[in-house]
C-alpha cells in the first residue's frame, strides 16, 4: 500500500487530490496539511512513502518543507512530488536542488497524478528527456560544480555509462535498448549506481553527473 501525505493550502485541492488516492487499491492518504511547516511535521510522524506538495504555502513554502523532509533521518524513502499551478523552469529547478522526485502541474489529468505517485513510490524520476536537460542545463550554473570527481571511483566503466544515459532523462527501457542489455539488467545497474552513490532517486543520480562533471551543458549522450 503507498501511503500519501497532502500539502496544500486550497482545502478543495486536498479534498480532490484525496478523493484520487483513496479510491485506488493501492494507496491511501496518511494525512493532509495546509501550510509548509504542517507538511514536514506531519511527514514526520506518519512517514508516507510520496508527499504531494504544494509551492506557494503560508509558514514555510513547499521548497522549504521539501528541503526539511529530505534531511531528516530516517525519511529516506519518502519522495517528494512538487505539484503546482506554476510551470516555470524556475520552480522546477528549485524544486530539483531541494531534492524533489519530480514535479506535476496541478491541471495535470488524474491518471497522469495517480501515475507520479505510483512511479515516485517506486524511486523513479517525473521528468521525461527533454524537460529533464533543459533543466539539468538552466541550472547548470547555480549546482555545486566538480564536487569531488573521485565521488565516482567507486563506480565501474559500464555503471558509469549508465549513469551518462540516466542524466540524459534515458528510461530503463532505453538504457537497456542503447547498451545492449536486458531492461532488468539496467535496472539493477540503476539500483547499484544509487546506492553506490547514496542518491535518494534518479532525479537526486542526474544531478550528481552535473555537480560531478560527468557531463555537462550542452553534452549529447
Amino acid at each position: 500500500m503507498i501511503r500519501v501525505l497532502l500539502a496544500d493550502d486550497q482545502s478543495l485541492i486536498r479534498a480532490g487530490f484525496a478523493a484520487l488516492v483513496d479510491a485506488e487499491p493501492d494507496m491511501t492518504v496518511v494525512g493532509q496539511a495546509a501550510t509548509g511547516r504542517e507538511a514536514v511535521v506531519l511527514t514526520r510522524r506518519t512517514r508516507p512513502d510520496v508527499v504531494l506538495m504544494d509551492i506557494r504555502m503560508p509558514d514555510g513554502d513547499g521548497l522549504w518543507a521539501t528541503r526539511e523532509i529530505v534531511r531528516t533521518p530516517g525519511l529516506e524513502q519518502c519522495h517528494v512530488v512538487v505539484v503546482t499551478t506554476f510551470e516555470l523552469d524556475e520552480y522546477v529547478a528549485d524544486a530539483v536542488r531541494s531534492g524533489a522526485s519530480g514535479f506535476l502541474v496541478k491541471d495535470t489529468e488524474p491518471a497522469e497524478l495517480l501515475r507520479a505517485v505510483r512511479v515516485a513510490a517506486a524511486g523513479d524520476a517525473l521528468l521525461s528527456p527533454g524537460p529533464t536537460r533543459r533543466l539539468l542545463e538552466r541550472v547548470a550554473g547555480g549546482l555545486r560544480r566538480a564536487e569531488a570527481p573521485e565521488r565516482l571511483a567507486v563506480l565501474t566503466d559500464r555503471e558509469r555509462e549508465v549513469l551518462v544515459l540516466v542524466a540524459a532523462g534515458l528510461t530503463n527501457e532505453e538504457i537497456a535498448g542503447r547498451l545492449f542489455l536486458s531492461p532488468l539488467t539496467a535496472k539493477t545497474h540503476v539500483s547499484r549506481v544509487m546506492g553506490k552513490l547514496g542518491a535518494r532517486d534518479r532525479v537526486q543520480l542526474v544531478v550528481l553527473a552535473y555537480e560531478t562533471g560527468l557531463v555537462a551543458p550542452g553534452w549529447q549522450a
